[in-house]
């Protein structure tokens, strides 16, 4: 009986998702089999009753289980292109002129519903027009792949509204360079509305206290940031202000001269902050001028900072000798480093990377 027992039970649960009610069953078996020797089953429909009920449990978690892994495979096959644009290049005009303009039809199909509408553009009346717009807008020709290829579906945008947000920009006092600047470094700024955009600019404005000539500063050097994730903004903002403890008038310069910075996930700009302000003994006041050392990893400031410490150049007070403007630790590429920061040469620097 013991024996005919576990032989229904594996096969019953073949479709089981978890294989611990079959370990559980298992060790109740073994633990009643000399009591099932002596004492008679005088309800075997009840019990066989249970036993259904629990392998249609199992079961059902098992198709639940099946379920979840085709969807999830499904969710990954969503991110292939359902056909290659390379392969319509011959006996597509619009194709053909986006390949001499510099864009790059590969970027553009890996990502969901572009490689269609691109194919049902025409050059002449949907691309066209609004190349004319761009070079009027001071965009050189060098750009429009590079931005057609960020964004393609600028050309889903009415002229007009284009227009007015161009005008939008002219009376905040934004210069021809900045505006072209914009649009270059981030063509989805286009397909911000007049108001929201002014929401925005509101914001930062409102939450540095920063001067016209701040803000359209900061929208200048990091377009990027005027369109980014409010919330990740928000958290980053509450990041430098409450935990890494930069006072207000800290706070703005930080921004306006890195506005990058917000853009940086805030576990990264702490573990960032401490190694600079704790190992490196730089003060607030000294991180705000050189925010760079923020907008660079933390590994690479420990390679550098090690390497100056183990030749004696790690001295970033300007009122003794040997001073190092903490600027210059994270400029330029090793080679660089080496030779004009710390004084030596790149075989010994190498092996201190090895070595340490």
């Amino acid at each position: 009986m013991f024996c005919s027992a576990i032989r229904k039970i594996l096969v019953n649960s073949q479709n089981a998702a978890k294989f611990s009610v079959i370990s559980t069953q298992l060790r109740y078996l073994r633990g009643q089999r000399s009591a099932l020797s002596e004492i008679d089953v005088l309800h075997p429909t009840d019990i066989s009753t249970k036993q259904d009920d629990k392998e249609l449990a199992a079961e059902t978690a098992a198709r639940k289980s099946y379920e979840e892994v085709a969807l999830d495979f499904g969710s990954r096959e969503a991110h292939v292109p359902s056909f290659n644009l390379a392969a319509y290049a011959n006996s597509s005009n619009t194709l053909q002129q986006f390949v001499k303009l510099g864009v790059n039809l590969h970027s553009i199909e890996r990502r969901k519903g572009l490689g269609e509408f691109v194919l049902r553009l025409d050059f002449e009346k949907n691309v066209k027009p609004y190349i004319s717009f761009l070079a009027d807008q001071g965009v050189s020709a060098d750009d429009f792949g590079r931005m057609f290829t960020k964004n393609p579906l600028l050309f889903k945008e009415d002229l007009d509204d284009l227009q007015t947000r161009v005008e939008y920009l002219k009376s905040k006092r934004f210069s021809e360079e900045a505006r072209q600047r914009i649009f270059t470094q981030n063509p989805y700024w286009l397909m911000f509305s007049t108001r929201r955009v002014d929401r925005r600019l509101g914001y930062f404005q409102k939450e540095f206290r920063l001067s016209g000539h701040d803000l359209r500063l900061l929208a200048t050097r990091e377009p990027n940031v005027i369109t980014y994730n409010m919330e990740h903004l928000r958290k980053s903002v509450f990041t430098l202000k409450e935990e890494m403890g930069f006072n207000a008038k800290e706070l703005s310069a930080l921004i306006v001269r890195k506005p990058r910075l917000m853009m940086i996930p805030p576990d990264d700009l702490i573990e960032r902050f401490s190694y600079i302000h704790q190992d490196m003994g730089l003060s607030h006041a000294q991180i705000v001028q050189c925010p760079e050392l923020l907008a660079s990893r933390e590994f690479r400031l420990r390679e550098r900072h090690e390497f100056l410490k183990l030749l004696g150049r790690a001295q970033y007070d300007p009122q003794k000798d040997l001073y190092i403007s903490p600027k210059t630790i994270v400029e330029g590429n090793n080679f660089y480093f080496v030779r004009n920061v710390a004084k030596s040469d790149l075989k010994t620097f190498d092996l201190f990377l090895k070595t340490r």
